[in-house]
């Protein structure tokens, strides 16, 4: 069984930052769980153009308000508490904070912890894994 709490990341190695966001990283692949787990934060006034192009993502907001937006259709949704959104087709997207955002992130597959956002808003692929 596997037990951490949000204090003991907070500081810690597994508690990851660059501009306009913060991810404190609970689960990771060397959990072996198949998925990593992030509380993660998105810094009012950020605005984040990701692709997740070697993973799939979830996200449910549990605070603060913005917005996503598709960088292939254009089409934006709002973020607020209580919604969730997955990128089942490693969507490029955008993310905005209107008001700082707490979100629950899965990775599938899970990060190792080191991941930053590389030129084209991805982290590298998994060790052992082939990019999508």
């Amino acid at each position: 069984m596997i037990v951490r709490t949000l204090d003991e990341v907070i500081g810690s190695d597994d508690d990851v930052s660059a501009e306009g966001w913060n991810s404190r990283r609970l689960l990771l692949a060397k959990h072996g769980m198949g998925f990593s787990m992030h509380d993660t934060l998105i810094h009012e006034g950020a605005e984040l153009d990701l692709w997740y192009k070697h993973h799939l993502e979830a996200v449910y907001c549990i605070e603060g308000e913005g917005e996503i937006e598709s960088r292939v259709t254009g089409q934006k949704w709002p973020i607020r508490p209580g919604t969730i959104y997955a990128l089942n087709e490693h969507d490029k997207h955008t993310l905005r904070a209107t008001k700082q955002m707490r979100m629950i992130c899965t990775f599938n597959p899970p990060v190792t912890g080191n991941e930053v956002h590389d030129a084209d808003g991805a982290y590298a692929p998994a060790p052992g894994t082939e990019s999508s």
